[in-house]
């Protein structure tokens, strides 16, 4: 490339010019530009007007031309790939025609396209997020059923383990101030019924004392010590508040998990014998089995307490272990029918009870949940029940009458049918009333 211009052009030519052009402007910035005029200096003609609509055709029109050949059917890798869409109501009707035609032939992809139906139901929010709280036990069921346990936990715990469980899935959920929430605990001392304010975190210590006295049955760690700590429910919840010192907080939650895993796990290696091991209260004792049975009551109810406060639901426990509980109160009523008549509580006996008489008897029918028949004796505590003489009858419902039990329901308001001798139905619901305690 020659940069001299001034030089001439071949066969003595004059050279031309050359222009290098200017840069384009953007399309955007055309409109923007003012008008380019031509070379004469003179306006730019009136753009030409726009084409008005094609004059109507004179002529018949043709025949129609064929129909358009249907669309080739999806394969099968692609419609399965659609279900995911198909569930979530996402296909356009087209694909959508084609996935329902597909899955009146196919059955593996009709049981697919079912399965991700109920997983999207999952994901609306319409109902409540809370998960069952008989969840863990029918898992447990299952994958019992499936591979049972190395070392099973005794059936007579099972009611402790499972209601343990459930209070600890309870305080899983709960927030921290929650554990400061107010709950007042109800309880019937002689005829009228008692309170004490507390808090959740109080519950929580309130069933780690008590529950110590089982460990203490087994050797386990005592959580009020190793020095001589009383054995009455009561004394021991006030002792293990007041060596608190301050306010309790969730911390407690830990401990008391702690010491129910080691009674369920020290119970399921012990063997049978151990069923029958006295654990005293007190003023009485149980039997290992009957004490674990009033400990998952227990944990039930002070459950429903804290759940109250909370505004949790709480359900009551299955249906096995509600029949078991209710089977321990009666057979307690009697000795504490018995107890009360020594102080005044209850009428005397009418009836002297001899070898060959077993004296009157109480019909208590137990409906729902958990129920069944029991027949109470009112005039001995060593004597069992009979039908053949029986005074009275009281029926109500399970739940209804383990709160009477815990003393949340007066005994004049549970929700009962009576028939025959009142004052035998009235000693038997306060004394029911009274098995409760702090």
């Amino acid at each position: 490339m020659n940069g001299d211009h001034g030089g001439t052009g071949r066969d003595g030519e004059q050279p031309v010019e050359r222009r290098i052009p200017g840069p384009r402007t953007a399309a955007d910035d055309r409109e923007t530009l003012p008008p380019v005029l031509p070379s004469g200096g003179s306006e730019p003609p009136d753009p030409p007007e726009p084409p008005g609509p094609p004059e109507p055709s004179l002529e018949a029109p043709g025949p129609p031309g064929p129909p358009e050949a249907p669309s080739p059917p999806l394969p099968h890798k692609v419609l399965k790939s659609l279900l995911g869409a198909w569930a979530l109501a996402a296909c356009s009707a087209e694909e959508t025609a084609a996935v329902e035609d597909h899955l009146t032939s196919c059955a593996p992809c009709a049981d697919e396209a079912l399965r991700l139906r109920d997983a999207v139901g999952l994901l609306h929010t319409d109902g409540t997020l809370d998960l069952d709280p008989m969840l863990r036990s029918r898992v447990l069921e299952g994958c019992l059923g499936r591979r049972p346990a190395r070392i099973p936990v005794p059936a007579w715990a099972a009611p402790y383990d499972a209601e343990t469980a459930r209070l600890d899935a309870l305080l899983r959920d709960i927030g921290d101030s929650e554990w400061h929430a107010p709950v007042r605990l109800k309880w019937f001392e002689g005829d009228r019924q008692v309170n004490r304010k507390t808090t959740v975190a109080g519950v929580i210590g309130h069933l780690t004392a008590v529950d110590g006295l089982v460990s203490k049955a087994l050797g386990l760690d005592d959580p009020l010590g190793k020095g001589d700590a009383p054995l009455q429910p009561t004394e021991r919840t006030e002792a293990y508040w007041t060596a608190a010192h301050r306010p309790l907080t969730r911390t407690v939650r830990e401990p008391w998990r702690d010491q129910s895993h080691s009674l369920v796990r020290t119970v399921s290696f012990a063997g049978r014998g151990v069923a029958e091991l006295s654990v005293p209260y007190g003023g009485f004792a149980l039997p290992l089995q009957d004490s674990l049975l009033e400990r998952a009551f227990e944990c039930w109810v002070h459950g429903g307490d804290i759940a109250d406060a909370v505004d949790y639901p709480y359900e009551p426990p299955a249906a096995a272990h509600l029949h078991g509980m209710i089977d321990l109160a009666a057979r307690l009523l009697p000795a504490t029918l018995a107890e009360r008549r020594r102080t005044g509580l209850a009428a005397p006996a009418r009836h002297l009870v001899t070898a060959g008489s077993p004296g009157r008897s109480l019909h208590l029918e137990v409906e729902g949940r958990g129920g069944g028949d029991w027949y109470i004796a009112l005039d001995s505590p060593a004597a069992l029940g009979s039908p053949a003489h029986t005074v009275a009858q009281v029926a109500l419902d399970g739940v209804e009458f383990c709160r009477v039990v815990a003393g949340h329901v007066p005994p004049v308001e549970a929700a009962a049918g009576q028939e025959g001798d009142r004052e035998a139905i009235r000693d038997v619901l306060f004394a029911a009333a009274s098995l409760s305690r702090l």
